[in-house]
């Protein structure tokens, strides 16, 4: 009867603690704590683990969230220019800062090339405006203007060619030089300076 109980107490153990290697006998019951808590530590130990792998899992995942989301893409960065942006009129004031003048301003046939006049290089002023009229100098290669012209023709005629045909008159190698109030023929390199009545000034060239 005794040997039968002792079977049966063995037999619990083994199903309850599934620990083959326990001892019978006197040392039933503490091999059996034993094995418990054994089992309880490894078990233990299981859940950190897979805590662990699970934690640095969601975090690779968190990470992957963050890389993928289009609100973290990238945009280009505007850079705030130390200067201030320059405005149309700003931008003609430097382009105006960069050109040159005439000095002295030449006038000249049509063999005499034309540009930025200087005492050295002497040159032909082809930008030529009248502070009188405010009109733009226009000028005609191989051309003089007929002895009849007038005030009143260049008043209503300037600045239309077909007009001016009228009273220009074919001469190779003169320039014939005409604004809203005053022309001139010319035929060689005339320093402007020389001509008192004409206000014709530089209106400045593009270096």
């Amino acid at each position: 009867m005794a040997d039968d109980l002792d079977r049966l107490l063995d037999e619990v153990e083994r199903r309850l603690c599934r620990l083959p290697g326990c001892e019978a006998g006197g040392h039933r019951h503490g091999g059996g704590e034993e094995a418990a808590a054994a089992a309880k530590e490894e078990g233990r130990s299981s859940e950190l683990f897979l805590s662990a792998d699970s934690s640095e899992e969601d975090l690779d995942s968190i990470i992957d969230e963050i890389c993928n989301d289009s609100s973290f893409t990238k945009t280009p960065l505007k850079l705030k220019s130390n200067s201030a942006s320059l405005t149309p009129e700003r931008n003609s004031a430097v382009i105006q800062a960069h050109r040159k003048r005439c000095s002295p301003v030449y006038l000249g046939g049509s063999f005499s090339p034309h540009g930025i006049g200087t005492n050295i290089s002497k040159r032909t002023c082809d930008q030529l405006r009248c502070t009188a009229c405010d009109f733009r100098v226009s000028l005609f290669n191989d051309y003089i203007w007929d002895q009849s012209c007038d005030y009143l023709f260049f008043r209503n005629n300037m600045p239309e060619l077909s007009k001016l045909r009228a009273k220009m008159i074919k001469k190779k190698g003169a320039r014939a030089y005409a604004c809203q109030c005053s022309w001139r023929s010319i035929d060689e390199l005339t320093d402007l300076q020389t001509d008192q009545q004409l206000r014709w000034v530089c209106g400045k060239h593009a270096e």
